[in-house]
């Protein structure tokens, strides 16, 4: 008796209501997949044809994944409000600052010349073939990062919503990590490998519009649950300012000075944190977005609107996470990750609202997964194989199998290191984002400056790697030991550190060497944005 009264309490519906959204994903992919052309510039760039909408819901849903929702709340709650302006309020202006001044140079330089890749493109401005040889390992390693944020925060999600539902099969009758993992990673390997990037921005469109209205209705939901302690039970339902208001107050009186946590972010280390969203100009799965798009006036809608979209999705993320720190809710097993997933269990009495909530934490997921495998394939088969093998002379059908076997492998290895489940969800997401912010002088000097240099590229992108290698394994051991603290240096972030290394090894080495041939100068530089 006791284990079925167990089970009707942890009910399966929400997990129904994920499974349904996940078979909608692959449905879609397979009706995208009708409108592929067949050839590999439609599988890597969409023959160039996407518009504007598409491309606002693929570059958006793209920079948001675990990191915003599932590793936003979790900082907050450990941290306090201040989360919000270490990332999202920088992000909304260096992004669309980005979009703008690099974004559309570099689509119409990859337009005009037909690249696909970001390796193309750096191997042809800096007259260099080593240079693309070089990046395209730097750049997967960074991006193998992004994509355990994904899988980490997938399974972190459901297993927080699952717990009880299958006692007798699991530890805690909850889903384990590498069940979700193997879930996720096979539903996108579906449609990335059936129709390329046109699967892929079709994906990302509807992604985008189910994380952005479902992270709504969680905020409101939770909000009216915190709301209605504080107001009283008035048999009518809360508007939503006045439950906002409600949860809150209750909140800050619950908090005992906690919500704000003052000290826990210095003010050097809140002005570094604008170096981290640099990353956005050097993406490989963001270029890529770039180059599909159907001329410089489709990112108009992209660099006005995405800072819009990332305070609707990021606020009411902070938000939950310093309700559930001032109410006193207990992360799941001390991981801070899983207390979205709890929030919405505990607070949300509605099997089937807590199954669409967390389909949209997984939907903020997948739509930076399949762009990132998708770039991935794209860079191995245009960059490494189509110029090894007999000096580039592949056909089409060999490009798209090459591409589709390398996504394939990567999904394989990212699955697997998944597996050891490393902490720290959002300091992970901060170590990617500034590995690649860090190379963001290299992207700059490429469109504007006509005197960088082949050898001062080189010492741009192999200064990176060498001082984001040594920073990361000293932030992880800080991270190991009994004090947990992240790493600072003078009060910074070590992304303002990496920044400067890597400008200031471009600008000397470039400075002293040899500049490039004035064909290349007019080639990249002078080109118009059109």
């Amino acid at each position: 008796m006791m284990t079925m009264t167990f089970l009707a309490e942890a009910s399966r519906l929400p997990l129904w209501v994920i499974l349904a959204y996940l078979a909608s994903l692959l449905v879609l992919g397979v009706v995208s997949g009708a409108f592929f052309r067949g050839t590999s510039a439609d599988y890597f760039v969409a023959s160039r044809s996407i518009g504007p909408i598409m491309l606002l819901m693929s570059v958006f849903g793209t920079t948001m994944t675990a990191f915003a929702m599932v590793g936003s709340t979790a900082e907050a709650y450990d941290k306090g409000i201040g989360v919000y302006g270490l990332m999202a309020s920088w992000s909304g202006l260096v992004h669309s600052a980005v979009f703008f001044l690099v974004g559309i140079r570099c689509w119409a330089i990859g337009k005009r010349y037909g690249y696909v890749t970001q390796c193309q493109f750096f191997r042809d401005r800096f007259e260099s073939p080593f240079l693309g040889y070089l990046l395209f390992p730097i750049l997967v390693m960074l991006v193998i990062p992004y994509l355990l944020i994904g899988l980490l925060g997938a399974g972190a999600t459901v297993r927080a919503l699952s717990i009880g539902m299958f006692p007798e099969t699991f530890t805690a009758g909850a889903i384990p990590q590498w069940l979700t993992g193997l879930v996720i990673s096979g539903v996108v390997l579906t449609y990335v490998f059936y129709g390329g990037v046109r699967s892929t921005a079709w994906a990302n469109t509807f992604q985008t519009i189910v994380f952005m209205a479902t992270g709504l209705l969680a905020f409101w939901m939770i909000a009216r649950a915190i709301g209605r302690e504080h107001i009283g039970p008035t048999g009518q339902p809360l508007g939503v300012l006045e439950a906002i208001r409600g949860a809150s107050k209750l909140t800050a009186e619950k908090a005992h000075g906690h919500l704000v946590r003052e000290g826990m972010i210095g003010q050097l280390q809140f002005l570094s944190y604008m170096f981290v969203p640099l990353s956005v100009g050097m993406f490989p799965h963001l270029f890529q977005h770039w180059l599909t798009a159907r001329s410089a006036k489709t990112f108009r809608l992209t660099v006005v609107a995405h800072p819009i979209f990332i305070m609707i999705v990021w606020l009411p993320c902070i938000l939950i996470g310093i309700w559930a720190a001032g109410y006193g809710l207990t992360a799941p097993g001390g991981n801070s990750n899983a207390i979205l997933g709890k929030m919405v269990k505990d607070l949300v009495h509605s099997d089937f609202l807590s199954g669409l909530l967390t389909a949209g934490v997984l939907a903020a997921i997948m739509s930076s997964l399949d762009s990132q495998f998708m770039c991935l394939g794209t860079m191995f088969t245009n960059d490494i194989a189509a110029r090894l093998y007999r000096g580039g002379d592949l056909t089409d059908r060999q490009k798209l199998m090459l591409g589709r076997a390398f996504v394939l492998s990567i999904v394989v290895v990212t699955y697997l290191l998944s597996l050891l489940n490393p902490p720290h969800i959002f300091a992970l997401g901060v170590w990617c984002f500034s590995g690649f912010g860090a190379l963001f002088p290299l992207v700059f000097a490429a469109v504007y400056w006509k005197r960088v240099t082949k050898a001062g590229a080189i010492a741009c992108v192999a200064v990176t790697a060498v001082v984001w290698i040594v920073l990361f394994t000293r932030d992880m051991m800080l991270r190991a030991g009994d004090n947990g603290e992240e790493l600072l240096i003078y009060g910074m972030m070590p992304a303002a550190i990496m920044f400067l290394c890597s400008a200031s090894a471009l600008t000397f080495v470039s400075l002293l060497t040899r500049p490039p041939s004035p064909e290349t100068v007019d080639k990249f530089v002078l080109v118009r944005r059109g």
